[in-house]
């Protein structure tokens, strides 16, 4: 009798367990990027140096991100993102153009280097595509930021 009511015990908590187990779950869910984000790399750094009274250095990082279209197909999303003490903050958000106007399908992204270091400010990374879904080669194409943060957009050449 005493195990059955230590049974019954336990069941009665168990939905409170489940529940906060799930709205646990969906906390951390929310936190997490959407279905639709199929790569995110974050690379290179930028400077914005202060001018030593009234406007503080500013520094930071970019983040390139693959959003799947209802048809395969990607857009490809550039971000300007500042470290600050408060933790990372968007300063600017595009959609780079050219890759959605190639109704493209991509495969993958690549910083230049996975090691994280850079010594030069600016972004140097790699997007592979197929305009084709069934082509056997996918082309690759490169996003370059240099140190006066002009982007360029280009097929890659080998």
């Amino acid at each position: 009798m005493r195990n059955r009511a230590m049974a019954l015990v336990v069941l009665a908590f168990l939905p409170a367990a489940f529940l906060s187990a799930a709205e646990c779950a969906s906390a951390q869910e929310a936190a997490l990027p959407a279905p639709d984000v199929t790569f995110v790399i974050s690379s290179g750094f930028w400077e914005q140096p202060g001018d030593g009274t009234s406007v503080p250095a500013e520094r930071g990082y970019y983040k390139l991100i693959a959003l799947r279209q209802p048809d395969g197909t990607a857009h490809i999303h550039l971000q300007q993102i500042a470290q600050t003490p408060q933790g990372p903050r968007v300063l600017t958000s595009a959609e780079l153009e050219e890759f959605s106007e190639l109704k493209a399908f991509v495969t993958d992204i690549r910083p230049e280097s996975s090691s994280g270091v850079t010594t030069q400010p600016g972004l140097f990374a790699t997007i592979y595509l197929k305009t084709d879904p069934t082509a056997s080669e996918a082309e690759s194409w490169t996003v370059l930021i240099d140190d006066l943060g002009d982007i360029r957009v280009e097929r890659a050449t080998n």
